[in-house]
């Protein structure tokens, strides 16, 4: 195993085994999800699982292999609701011109991310604004996971409220969260997975969700939507902003997830963290191109890989354990729609609870910092988009220094930033 250098990132097979068999378990919701998302579009939802399912395997292989580093990739949330209900549903363009816009997106991405321009944008952003994208990250994973679970529901006179604590569904999500906190203080080997398959198993025993009827399924079909974008009709001036908004979106929906992720594991802060970054970057780029040709939209960089990241994994054999582990659901699907989703979702608010923490480390002196870790921190679970929260951020960093005459002190990351964000809010 010296091929991911175990000794010298400080790990084991064990531990690399075990971290990416807790990002798997914290990302499987994508398959389900993704699928149903997509299928709105006119797509069929079979073949969709398939398709989500394969993403997933080679994306998350790839990067292992090519970049050395414990994020795993899938279908990215957020574009997949934009494809189906902003471009299909919305402006009546179909799936299959749709799919064009996600592949001609992934060529600029991968032409992008062979030069250095991505990792610069990276590396020269603010230490103490790195720190606010790994706690909007994890207040975002903790907002998505607590909504989902319904302990915080919507509300049309509050947006949010408290959801009923009475409810059979909350309880068993509550009882999941007190078993992964109390598996994690007690430092735990795989205390996520332990979780998931405790909560699992109390859902079954008490009849809320149902053991699987059969264990093995075979896997359907991705024909009917592998190979069918419409590349030609996605080629025309007025898709041109369709594009730009995927790339975009992509492209900082990874920046804020390599970003936070890497803060907090320092997995791009030793002599080799530019090549691990860049090689991320390209793996990511690369598998984006892939998913039009196969029928999804855009491949990301999952925040989940935090999961995994808490778990001790430190180089791409975890990464490489999660695509492989991928390979299951294919095959044993019925399996693991029998977890219920009330057992998974309370990992992502320890591991969100976790990511949060790094914003104790931020020098609120510097007023700038401060008024951008606010916008950011609480930008990314608001407007539930990593984008939108980071080029807040970017925008009201950049604004104060403006005002206090500090201009010198605006790295140009930042000021990038700052222009794509006026792009998207203003212009696109």
């Amino acid at each position: 195993m010296d091929f991911f250098k175990l000794q010298e990132n400080k790990t084991d097979i064990k531990t690399e085994v075990i971290a990416g068999s807790t990002t798997f378990m914290a990302m499987l919701y994508i398959i389900p999800v993704n699928a149903f998302i997509l299928s709105m579009s006119g797509m069929p939802y079979d073949a969709l699982v398939t398709a989500t399912i394969f993403m997933s395997v080679v994306a998350s292989i790839l990067n292992g292999l090519w970049s050395n580093t414990p994020i795993a990739m899938s279908v990215g949330m957020g574009l997949n609701a934009y494809f189906s209900f902003g471009l299909v549903k919305g402006m009546g363009i179909p799936w299959q011109s749709a799919l064009g816009v996600v592949f001609l997106s992934g060529v600029l991405y991968f032409l992008i991310s062979i030069t250095p321009v991505r990792r610069w944008l990276i590396e020269t952003i603010p230490v103490d604004i790195k720190r606010a994208m790994s706690a909007g990250i994890g207040a975002f994973i903790a907002f998505i996971a607590l909504s989902q679970t319904k302990m915080i529901v919507a509300d049309s006179s509050t947006l949010v409220h408290l959801g009923d604590f009475k409810d059979s569904g909350v309880q068993l999500a509550l009882f999941g969260l007190v078993v992964a906190i109390f598996f994690t203080l007690k430092k735990v080997k795989g205390a996520f997975v332990l979780s998931i398959a405790l909560t699992t198993l109390v859902a079954w025993l008490f009849g809320m969700a149902q053991m699987p009827e059969s264990l093995l399924s075979l896997p359907a079909s991705m024909s009917p939507i592998f190979f069918k974008l419409d590349i030609a009709s996605a080629l025309s001036l007025s898709m041109l902003p369709l594009i730009l908004i995927f790339l975009f979106t992509d492209m900082f929906d990874t920046l804020g997830t390599l970003s936070g992720v890497g803060m907090r594991a320092k997995l791009f802060d030793d002599k080799g963290g530019s090549k691990a970054l860049q090689r991320t970057i390209e793996a990511d780029a690369a598998a984006t191109v892939l998913s039009g040709v196969v029928g999804v939209t855009s491949t990301t960089s999952f925040i989940e890989s935090a999961a995994g990241v808490e778990e001790g994994g430190r180089t791409g054999l975890s990464a490489v354990v999660v695509g492989v582990l991928f390979l299951l659901p294919l095959f044993f699907l019925p399996l693991f729609k029998a977890i219920p989703p009330n057992a998974i979702y309370p990992i992502l608010i320890v591991i969100g609870i976790m990511m949060f923490s790094e914003i104790g480390d931020i020098n609120y002196k510097d007023d700038a910092t401060k008024y951008a870790t606010f916008f950011t921190v609480l930008g990314m679970p608001l407007t539930y988009s990593i984008t939108s929260g980071l080029l807040l951020g970017a925008l009201v960093y950049t604004l104060v220094k403006v005002i206090k005459g500090e201009l010198r002190e605006i790295s140009p990351a930042m000021l990038i930033l700052s222009l794509v964000g006026v792009a998207i809010f203003f212009v696109l």
